[in-house]
């Protein structure tokens, strides 16, 4: 039976990391874990109950009375806060917009990836944020940096959130993305930078199968 191994994919926000990831999950069999929606979650509490997104203590302190759970579906992972699915909510202009802030705090990175560790512990896993091979799963046996130009994540972010029935443009998606890639390269609790031992993977001109077959061939490669 081929080893189950852990995968780590990171990079920069609408390189395609999630939607990629999910497909080699299911084609390996293995369970996939979205970060990202994680910090969504917080992020969207945070704002909901009106509490500073700067003030670290107070986040601390809701993050340590607050369930998420990530639970597979056939329309991809959901995510349940308190109880409540808030797979939709967490994807809003506004949540975008705000995460990297509530993402760049030290204690709330702690805690959420002493979750993550948890949950990727026995392997069989694809797991996708910003600093999982650098810091999360700093052992996995595959660990890959994926990104694309500005221009082409922006568009991607575009046509995603037209399907979601978000309104936007292109021109402040672009400026979004800018921002938060400064953000996340730059914060000093696990910054967002590519692993050593990482394999770059750059997916300007790649559509999402072949992006995900890339991926696909590395793994079956070390799993033999």
């Amino acid at each position: 039976m081929a080893k189950k191994i852990q995968i780590a994919i990171d990079g920069p926000a609408g390189a395609g990391k999630s939607t990629i990831a999910k497909i080699v999950a299911e084609e390996l069999g293995f369970t996939y874990i979205d970060t990202g929606a994680m910090y969504r979650a917080v992020t969207y509490k945070a704002m909901k109950e009106n509490i500073g997104l700067s003030d670290e203590k107070s986040l601390e302190k809701m993050l340590m009375n607050t369930s998420i759970v990530l639970k597979p579906s056939p329309n991809g992972q959901l995510v349940f806060l308190d109880g409540e699915d808030v797979s939709q909510q967490i994807r809003s202009n506004e949540v975008t917009a705000n995460v990297s802030e509530v993402a760049a705090h030290p204690i709330i990175r702690e805690i959420l990836v002493a979750k993550q560790q948890e949950l990727a512990a026995n392997g069989g896993i694809v797991m996708d944020g910003r600093d999982i091979g650098t810091h999360v799963l700093k052992d996995a046996e595959l660990k890959i940096f994926m990104s694309a130009s500005v221009e082409e994540r922006a568009k991607r972010r575009f046509i995603d959130n037209e399907k979601r029935g978000i309104p936007s443009s292109i021109e402040s998606l672009k400026e979004e993305i800018a921002k938060r890639d400064k953000l996340d390269s730059e914060r000093e609790a696990s910054p967002l930078i590519q692993a050593e031992d990482a394999i770059y993977l750059d997916t300007t001109h790649l559509n999402i199968e072949e992006a995900a077959n890339e991926i696909l061939k590395l793994a079956n490669e070390i799993m033999g």
